[in-house]
């Protein structure tokens, strides 16, 4: 038995498979051509290797064959670590092979027997060019894509020509390029010399924040033209966590059928800045309006915040309380691309519904046959200033309006009240201790210029007797009717 190894040679500072090649050189002394396989074949073949006097480690056990013939001879690979700093040159490993053969075959008897055989292969360290990577780092973030920088070094003793440095992923959420590898030409690497290596690299959005494995080979060639690979690199990169952001210290004026806006401050929390920041209302709900989409804050550092007000109107149909309003933020990463963080939501409150106006009139009474001003406290509740605003008094008999039944001023300012003066009267039959509505509308313009008509206020109005003395006026109607008839049947008895 005999061992060959085709390939010799090893590489330091990595473990090395190494195959090697076991040989049956059996010979027969005396048989036929038929018996020849029964003494010549090596059974139940076990195979140890091992390197005593040596820097070299042999890490793989005991290899079971099973039979090896003279035709067939079996390859047997086996694990070889090289120290890094192993002298290049020639070393020795001890192989020894266990197993059974028959060393007589006579008349259908065999005689079997066990034999042990070890013989000594050479492995050599050489001295080529070989490489580590010493650092690798990426800007790139989770959700993001970016560049990772790999620092190859030549810890090898001799240069490196025409050197391609290949990297691959292990992992479905990291790519290098659009793949899983990518491949960069750098060319001639001395001995101790380092290259650092740039790759466009992206993470998946929902890759998880930790260090993923990167694996790569060295192809080159030697100063003889040989072409070499040394395909014992390997490193871990971590990505920078996920761009996020937070709206704080949220404040709302949003009010239900009216225009609104929610204040608040949005922080960059982190990990890089932020350039070209923008908030942007990212609800769906049709009871809420943006007036405006967005609102631009600029540029935020790591951990640097700033206010922002984005207003909003509410429909009428919409219902009042604290409701969830969903935002997004929108921002451009060192490169100018366009990015965005959509997990951001706000409570705000929504204000119930209010009269665009509201009316108080000092003294709602009114003496029966009397004709009186009435003052009329009119108040702008609309959040927005009202300008060319008209009112007009509306009342129904017993209750008549006089000649000015109209108000009017020119400008009224989002929570600023006037007062108008209306003309009213009561008619005869205005019944003292009863109340009467009398109503009242605005016509104005809004901020947009546009004509608006508001809804009718009813105030109600009490009617008292007259302070006087005369009697009421449909008593008196009643007795100037009563005398009329009496002096009517004077008369015409008199006749």
């Amino acid at each position: 038995m005999s061992v060959l190894i085709p390939q010799s040679e090893v590489t330091p500072g990595q473990t090395n498979e190494v195959t090697l090649q076991v040989v049956n050189g059996g010979d027969v002394d005396l048989g036929t051509p038929s018996s020849r396989s029964v003494v010549t074949t090596a059974r139940n073949v076990r195979l140890t290797a091992t390197s005593d006097d040596s820097p070299l480690s042999v890490e793989t056990e005991t290899t079971a064959l099973g039979a090896v013939t003279e035709e067939r001879p079996r390859e047997v690979p086996i694990a070889v670590s090289v120290p890094n700093g192993t002298d290049p040159g020639e070393y020795e490993l001890d192989v020894e092979l266990e197993y059974s053969y028959t060393s007589q075959y006579s008349s259908g008897v065999t005689y079997d027997r066990e034999a042990t055989t070890t013989v000594d292969v050479d492995v050599e360290v050489t001295n080529d060019a070989r490489f580590r990577i010493t650092d690798i780092t990426t800007d790139s973030q989770v959700g993001d894509q970016g560049t990772l920088e790999a620092t190859v070094k030549n810890v090898g003793a001799t240069t490196a020509y025409e050197t391609t440095v290949a990297l691959e992923s292990s992992s479905s959420g990291l790519t290098l390029g659009q793949r899983t590898s990518d491949a960069a030409r750098v060319g001639s690497i001395a001995p101790g010399e380092s290259v650092t290596v740039p790759y466009s690299t992206a993470f998946a959005a929902t890759a998880p924040d930790r260090q993923y494995a990167i694996t790569g080979q060295v192809s080159f060639e030697t100063s003889d033209g040989i072409d070499h690979v040394d395909q014992g690199l390997s490193a871990g990169v971590t990505p920078l966590s996920e761009q996020t952001f937070a709206l704080e210290d949220i404040e709302s004026t949003l009010r239900v059928g009216e225009d609104g806006e929610i204040t608040g401050t949005v922080v960059n929390t982190g990990p890089v800045p932020a350039n070209n920041v923008v908030v942007q209302y990212a609800g769906t709900s049709q009871s809420v309006i943006p007036i405006e989409q967005s609102a631009a804050v600029g540029s935020l550092d790591a951990g640097e915040s700033t206010e922002f007000t984005l207003p909003l109107s509410i429909g009428g149909e919409a219902e009042s309380g604290l409701r969830t309003v969903d935002f997004a933020v929108q921002y451009r990463n060192d490169d100018g691309e366009a990015r965005g963080y959509r997990d951001v939501a706000v409570n705000a409150e929504v204000a119930p519904e209010r009269d665009g106006f509201s009316v108080a009139i000092a003294n709602q009474t009114i003496e029966a046959g009397e004709t009186r001003s009435v003052e009329v406290t009119v108040t702008n509740n609309l959040g927005e200033p009202a300008s060319d605003l008209e009112a007009r008094l509306f009342a129904n008999d017993p209750l008549e309006t006089g000649d000015t039944d109209t108000g009017y001023v020119q400008s009224l300012e989002a929570g600023e009240s006037t007062t108008m003066t209306f003309e009213l009267t009561t008619t005869g039959s205005a019944t003292p201790g009863s109340t009467y509505p009398i109503s009242l509308d605005f016509r104005y313009d809004d901020v947009d210029g546009d004509s608006q008509l508001s809804d009718t206020y009813r105030v109600p109005i009490d009617v008292t007797v007259s302070e006087g003395g005369g009697l009421p006026l449909p008593i008196i109607f009643v007795a100037v009717l009563v005398v009329g008839t009496g002096g009517l049947v004077v008369y015409r008895r008199r006749q």
